[in-house]
C-alpha cells in the first residue's frame, strides 16, 4: 500500500563505528544506517527505515524494541496497514433536509476502549410495540466519492486494529470527531426507523446522542433512569429478535475473543477470554436488522451495492463435517439422503446448535469441535449481487452500519442514498473489482490482527516462564492438527504447535477424516478434542510463534 513497501521495521545496533538496522518481523540482510537524519535514535530502538538508497535513511523511530506497544505499531507499519492520509477539506455539512430526532433519547454501546461511534441507538414502546431508531455516521456528507480522500479509504478498506491501538481507514478528526457519535454533540446521520409492525423508514437525520455506554455500564444498567429504561426495552426487544433469527436457522457458533491488558512499562500484563456480553446481543440485533432493511430495499429495486454474501455450504462439505463430529462422539443432526445446497444449510445450522450444546455440557472441545464447523462453511464476502447470507439465515445482507471503519458500508450508503434520490453520486464504476479488492483487505486485515494476538501472547508466555520455569508443565487441548503435528490450546489463552516428531516412538499421520493423528506401529492417537500435557520448548517473539514437546511424564487423557 501507498509507497510503504520502501519501509522496513528494524532494531537498531551498533557494529564497532557503524548503526545497523536488523529486520524485525521477517528475515533479512542487516541494513546500515545513514548516520545522517538518525538524531538520538539508539541500540534496541525499534525503528522505520527506508531501504530505497545505499544506505538506509531513519524515517521514524517507534521505540524500545522490548516494549510491546512500539512492536504492535512497528507491525502495522511493516504490514503496511499504518500508512499517511490524503489531504482533504473539511465539509460542515447542512441540516437542511434532515430529518430532526434530536429530541430523542439516544444512546450508544461499544468497548471501552473504542473511540469511533459508528452507531446509535433509540427506542420507544408504542401501543402496537417497540419502536426503535438505528443511527449511523453519515459518512458519506464528509468524504466525497471519488475524491483523494476517499480513494486512500478504498485503497486501506478497513480499520485494522491490534491490542491497544489501530490504524483506522479515515483521518482521526473524522474517525474519532466529526464522524463519530460522540455524546452531547449535533451529528448527521443515516437513521432506520424500525416500526412495531410494517416496513422499516429509511432517512437521512440529525441526533444528539445523550450517553455513551460500554457493554459494562449498559449490562449493569449504569445510566440514567430514561436511559436504562431504553436499555431494558432493547433488551426485551432484541431477546425476541435473535430466538427469531436462530428459528429461522442462523448459525449458533460463538467464539470468545482475547483481551488484553498492558502493564504500562512495555510488557503484557494480562490475556483473558473474553465471551460475548449480553450488551452486545443489544447492539448485534438492531445492526443485523438495520442492515438487513438496507439490502432488502436495495435488492427489491435490482440495485447494485456492495452486498454482504455468505453463500449456502456444499452438501459435501456438510456430510464430511457429520461424519467428523460423529467420529468423535458429538452428537449430530439427521443428513437426508439426497442434501440439497439448501438443506446442508439446515444441517449445518442443526450442528452448529448441536456442538455448542454438547461443549457447554461436556467441556470437551471448546475450541476444536465450533472450528469444525466454520471451517466447513464458504466464507463470507462482498459481492455487487445479492447472494444471501446463510450463516445469518438472511435473504438479503449487506453491512451498512460501519461507515468510519469499514470501506463497503459507505459504498452502501451512497447506493442507499442514490436510490432516495438524495445523491446523484454515480457510484463505482467496477463494483465487481472493488467487491474482490475488498474482500481480499478484509481478510489481509484480519490477520494482521490475528498475528499481533500471537505476537502479544508470545511475550505473555516468556514473562510467565520466566516465574515459572521452562520446564513447567501446562495442561492443554487439541485444538487442530494437520500431518506436521498438533496444535494445542494451553493456559487458557496461549496456543502451540507440537510437531509430530518431538511425540516419539512412531510416525504420525492424520486419519482418513483428518480428526486425529495416529501412529502407524500403535504408538497412540491424538484426537481432536483431547487433552495433552505440554511443555513451551521453544518462543519466537517478533513472528507469534510457541513451539511445544510433551510434558516430561507424557500423561494424556481423553475426555469420554
Amino acid at each position: 500500500m501507498s509507497d510503504d513497501a520502501a519501509h522496513v521495521v528494524v532494531e537498531l545496533a551498533k557494529r564497532g563505528k557503524l548503526v545497523v538496522g536488523e529486520p524485525y518481523f521477517a528475515p533479512g540482510v542487516p541494513l546500515v544506517i545513514d548516520r545522517k537524519g538518525s538524531g538520538e535514535a539508539r541500540s534496541g530502538d525499534l525503528a522505520v527505515v527506508d531501504q530505497n538508497r545505499r544506505r538506509a535513511r531513519l524515517q521514524r523511530v517507534l521505540g524500545r524494541a522490548n516494549d510491546i506497544e512500539a512492536v504492535l505499531e512497528g507491525l502495522l507499519v511493516h504490514t503496511g496497514a499504518r500508512t499517511d492520509f490524503e489531504p482533504y477539506d473539511l465539509p460542515d455539512p447542512s441540516l437542511e433536509g434532515r430529518v430532526d430526532l434530536r429530541d430523542l433519547t439516544t444512546f450508544t454501546i461499544d468497548p471501552e476502549t473504542a473511540k469511533d461511534f459508528d452507531d446509535a441507538l433509540s427506542i420507544r414502546e408504542e401501543p402496537e410495540g417497540l419502536r426503535a431508531w438505528v443511527h449511523i455516521a453519515d459518512v458519506s456528507a464528509f468524504v466525497p466519492a471519488g475524491s483523494p480522500l476517499d480513494r486512500g479509504a478504498a485503497e486501506r478498506s478497513f480499520t485494522t486494529y491490534v491490542p491497544g491501538r489501530a490504524a483506522p481507514m479515515l483521518p482521526p478528526e473524522l474517525a474519532d470527531d466529526r464522524c463519530s457519535l460522540r455524546p452531547y454533540e449535533d451529528r448527521v446521520t443515516v437513521t432506520v426507523e424500525l416500526p412495531p409492525t410494517g416496513t422499516p423508514s429509511i432517512y437521512r437525520s440529525v441526533i444528539r446522542s445523550d450517553a455513551r455506554l460500554t457493554y459494562g455500564q449498559a449490562e449493569r444498567r449504569e445510566a440514567a433512569p430514561d436511559i436504562a429504561e431504553a436499555l431494558e426495552l432493547t433488551d426485551r426487544l432484541t431477546a425476541a429478535m435473535r430466538e427469531r433469527r436462530f428459528a429461522r436457522g442462523a448459525l449458533r457458533i460463538e467464539t470468545p475473543e482475547i483481551a488484553f491488558e498492558f502493564d504500562g512499562h512495555g510488557r503484557v500484563g494480562r490475556a483473558w477470554k473474553e465471551s460475548e456480553p449480553t450488551a452486545h446481543r443489544l447492539v448485534e440485533e438492531l445492526m443485523i436488522a438495520a442492515n438487513e432493511a438496507v439490502a432488502e430495499l436495495l435488492s427489491s429495486r435490482r440495485r447494485a451495492a456492495l452486498y454482504r454474501v455468505h453463500e449456502r455450504p456444499g452438501p459435501t462439505a456438510i456430510e464430511l463435517l457429520v461424519a467428523k463430529l460423529a467420529d468423535l462422539r458429538v452428537p449430530t443432526p439427521p443428513v437426508p439422503e439426497h442434501l440439497s445446497p439448501a438443506a446442508a444449510a439446515g444441517v449445518a445450522a442443526a450442528a452448529s446448535e448441536l456442538v455448542m450444546e454438547y461443549v457447554k455440557r461436556s467441556h470437551r472441545g471448546a475450541e476444536a469441535f465450533p472450528a469444525l464447523v466454520l471451517r466447513s462453511l464458504k466464507q463470507a464476502r462482498y459481492h455487487p449481487e445479492n447472494l444471501g447470507h446463510s450463516g445469518l439465515a438472511s435473504p438479503a445482507y449487506c453491512h451498512f452500519t460501519s461507515p468510519i471503519r469499514r470501506y463497503p458500508d459507505l459504498v452502501v450508503h451512497r447506493a442507499l442514498l442514490r436510490e432516495l434520490g438524495l445523491s446523484d453520486d454515480p457510484g463505482p464504476a467496477d463494483l465487481e473489482a472493488l467487491a474482490e479488492h475488498t474482500s481480499a483487505r478484509e481478510r489481509e486485515a484480519a490477520q494482521i490482527e490475528y498475528l499481533a494476538d500471537e505476537i502479544c501472547l508470545a511475550w505473555l508466555l516468556e514473562d510467565e516462564l520466566f516465574e515459572r520455569g521452562w520446564d513447567a508443565e501446562w495442561e492443554g487441548e487439541v485444538v487442530g492438527l494437520i500431518g506436521a503435528g498438533l496444535f494445542v490450546r494451553f493456559g487458557e489463552v496461549f496456543e502451540g504447535f507440537l510437531p509430530s516428531r518431538r511425540l516419539g516412538g512412531d510416525f504420525f499421520e492424520p486419519n482418513a477424516l483428518g480428526t486425529a493423528l495416529a501412529g502407524r506401529r500403535g504408538g497412540g492417537t491424538y484426537r481432536l478434542g483431547d487433552d495433552i500435557s505440554v511443555r513451551v520448548e521453544k518462543v519466537e517473539r517478533a513472528e507469534g510463534k510457541i513451539e511445544l514437546a510433551p510434558a516430561a511424564n507424557r500423561r494424556r487423557r481423553r475426555r469420554e
